[in-house]
Formats: structure tokens, C-alpha cells, sequence
């Protein structure tokens, strides 16, 4: 039943709205992992982040795909977020409040890829300001320091952060670049992996086209 509905909100909601109301430049889709486990590493501006991206899979694949979301923001309390989140999404919940293990931390992510399904984190940890990246964090690493088979594919977006931005509840129709990266190399060291990372998302920014444009704006 889950998995039926969630089929459902895709097909009805999601993807017509990232069809009509947002006009997408997908760039390198082929390299989007397409069996799991995986992960997505993307940045983060907008909450049609992860619902962008699981629309680009078809619907025979939606129900492997799933965002790691925060417990405290999404399932804090029982409503309409909670079970759009839990039955529509099926988010993989994340319990982010400090003290926590980083085995407690990600238990249910293991569990996802376990699972072998395909998840999707956002490495800067929340989302920051509209189009602009923030500094990645460490927690993507100790993941996939423990699951060596575990495939991680950079992934930028650019214009979501106009459409929908942190603090807004009005979605407004906005240009969107998803940039999809080769697959990051196994890295033992923290701080190398960020590196790798930042120098991923470097080279993805040159691709987008709302970049390119916003860029040209602010010079006249």
C-alpha cells in the first residue's frame, strides 16, 4: 500500500509539477545511480530538492529512492507533514540532535542500503541560502567510510533555491539545473573527502545554465 501510494503522489503531483511549473536542464542523467545501494550527495537550498530528484527516476524505481530527512523538522509532530513524509516520500528519518553515535546516527540509513535502495543526503546538513552553497559536513564520509561498496554521486542543483526558498511556503515557477557528477573515489581520510567534494561541485557549477544567467544579470 505504501509503496502504491507513493507511485501514486509522484505521478499525480511531483512529477507533473516539475514537468509543467518548472522547466528543468538535466545534464549527464545517465550517471544517476540506477541500482543500490547508493547514495546522492546534492546541496541543498529548497525542499523540492529531493522531490527533483526522485522524480528523474521512473515509477517502477521511485519506491528504492529515498531522502535522509530530519526527525526533528519533519516528524516532530503528527500531521499532515509527518504523513506526507513518512507515506507519500518515505523519508529515511535522521535523528540529528547532538550525543548521538554516529552508528545511532545513521542506523537507519544502513538499514535503507541494507536494503539496497538509493538514498539521497544533502552534505551541508540543512538548507542554506538561496543558491549558495554552505560548507559540507563530515557525516556523509563516516557513512560511507563503513560501506565500502556503496556507490556516492555528486549531484548539483541550481535554481531551486528561487523557487522555493527556505522560509517560503509560495512555490514560484523558476529555471532549475541538475548537474549529475562521476562517481566520488573511496576516501579514508575526512578531510580529503571534502575536498573531493568540493572540487566535484566546482566543476558541476560551471554546467548550470541559471547560474550562467544570474551571473550575466548582476553584471549589467
Amino acid at each position: 500500500m505504501a509503496r502504491l501510494l507513493k507511485i501514486i503522489f509522484f505521478a499525480l503531483v511531483v512529477k507533473p509539477v516539475v514537468l509543467i511549473v518548472l522547466g528543468l536542464n538535466v545534464r549527464n542523467r545517465v550517471k544517476l545511480p540506477t541500482q543500490g545501494p547508493a547514495i546522492i550527495l546534492a546541496n541543498h537550498n529548497s525542499h523540492l530538492d529531493a522531490l527533483v530528484l526522485m522524480s528523474l527516476y521512473p515509477l517502477s524505481q521511485i519506491h528504492k529512492v529515498r531522502p535522509v530527512a530530519a526527525v526533528d523538522y519533519f516528524l516532530s509532530k503528527k500531521g499532515f507533514l509527518s504523513w506526507l513524509s513518512l507515506r507519500c516520500i518515505n523519508i529515511v528519518p535522521m535523528h540529528r540532535q547532538g550525543g548521538v553515535n554516529k552508528d545511532e546516527l545513521f542506523s537507519e540509513c544502513h538499514k535503507a542500503l541494507d536494503n539496497k535502495e538509493i538514498l539521497i543526503l544533502f552534505p551541508e546538513g540543512s538548507r542554506g541560502k538561496p543558491e549558495q552553497l554552505s560548507q559540507f559536513k563530515k557525516g556523509a564520509h563516516y557513512l560511507l567510510k563503513a560501506r565500502n561498496e556503496t556507490q556516492a554521486t555528486p549531484v548539483m542543483i541550481h535554481g531551486l533555491g528561487r523557487s522555493l526558498p527556505k522560509g517560503e511556503a509560495l512555490l514560484v515557477p523558476f529555471n532549475c539545473d541538475v548537474i549529475v557528477g562521476d562517481e566520488l573515489a573511496p576516501s579514508e581520510d575526512a578531510d580529503d573527502f571534502i575536498k573531493q567534494l568540493d572540487s566535484s561541485f566546482d566543476y558541476l557549477s560551471q554546467f548550470c545554465i541559471t547560474r550562467q544567467l544570474g551571473e550575466s544579470n548582476d553584471l549589467r
